[in-house]
């Protein structure tokens, strides 16, 4: 086992670098440990628009810039996956895939979540065959191809941007008669001829020969049955918490699985925190997974 950390963080988004920056220069000996590459979800975007004080930027060389902020001021990162905890001790202890061992006198849990799965069969057999979780990976994949995006709030239709510039032409799926994405988003969708809205509809079955072929519809409405012809499906219908680790640990989550906390981000575990996607706060945002990283140094750094 490692000598002792102050705070260990667990997770490399927006919410965990925050939280780096913040023990770093509250003095704290801190790590953030990350399974895969810094930024998490954050880093995928092409383009950010509501970060505040950046009218445009790519999501991973914003959160790049996190991270060099947060090793400049003296945070180590640690690139490996915690694959157990042991929380409920004054001193937290987590275990690693890569058969580490890592204590501290204080844990911030910003573990992200992950794309929610469609649930349509064929869904788990043509994954990477033409069903994708983000566009920004792979998009160019089809080029002068059709494209199916199935969602309603900003995720969905900011893929669907990104994929009329790769794509010859792009079915934006959504289950009701509007829109979730915010108004910005809706008027861009509306003015771009390459997208096609199919209202109150759902995916009930993915279809293919070695690849996805075609999609079978339904009209939530009117109960019609549908096809449609499409090389790709890109599936944006909302996010599950990255929270199975924690089974046994103690760490109360609700009904969805999301970290609950309170407004100091305290978990129901003394010196236990949690920030950013995996709680129960109700806006996840780049920046409010950053307030909330913010709040969570804060409070750990004072009660330590």
């Amino acid at each position: 086992m490692n000598d002792l950390y102050d705070i260990l963080i667990c997770g490399g988004g927006p919410a965990g670098l925050t939280a780096g920056i913040y023990c770093a220069r509250g003095g704290m000996r801190a790590a953030v440990l990350e399974r895969m590459s810094i930024g998490g979800q954050a880093a995928l975007p092409e383009n950010i628009e509501n970060y505040p004080g950046y009218g445009h930027i790519g999501g991973y060389e914003l959160t790049d810039k996190m991270r060099a902020q947060a090793e400049a001021l003296g945070a180590e990162i640690l690139y490996d996956e915690a694959v157990s905890f042991s929380l409920k001790s004054k001193i937290k202890k987590l275990k690693t895939a890569a058969g580490k061992e890592y204590a501290a006198r204080a844990v911030i849990l910003a573990l992200g979540a992950g794309a929610r799965p469609l649930g349509a069969p064929g869904e788990a057999e043509f994954a990477g065959r033409g069903v994708s979780y983000c566009a920004t990976c792979d998009g160019a994949f089809f080029r002068e191809k059709v494209a199916c995006v199935a969602g309603g709030g900003n995720t969905a239709a900011e893929d669907a941007l990104y994929l009329a510039r790769f794509t010859k032409k792009v079915y934006l799926i959504h289950r009701r008669d509007a829109l979730r994405a915010d108004a910005a988003n809706v008027k861009k969708i509306s003015a771009e001829p390459k997208i096609e809205v199919l209202w109150n509809t759902v995916v009930t079955e993915i279809a293919g020969g070695n690849a996805v072929e075609r999609l079978k519809l339904k009209n939530t409405v009117t109960g019609a049955v549908s096809a449609l012809a499409t090389d790709a499906l890109f599936v944006a219908v909302g996010q599950t918490p990255n929270t199975a680790v924690l089974n046994g640990t103690g760490v109360k989550l609700n009904e969805s699985g999301y970290i609950c906390v309170n407004e100091h981000m305290r978990t129901n575990i003394k010196r236990v925190y949690a920030a950013g996607d995996c709680t129960n706060a109700h806006l996840k945002q780049i920046v409010t997974a950053c307030a909330n990283g913010a709040v969570a140094a804060s409070t750990a750094i004072q009660e330590l």
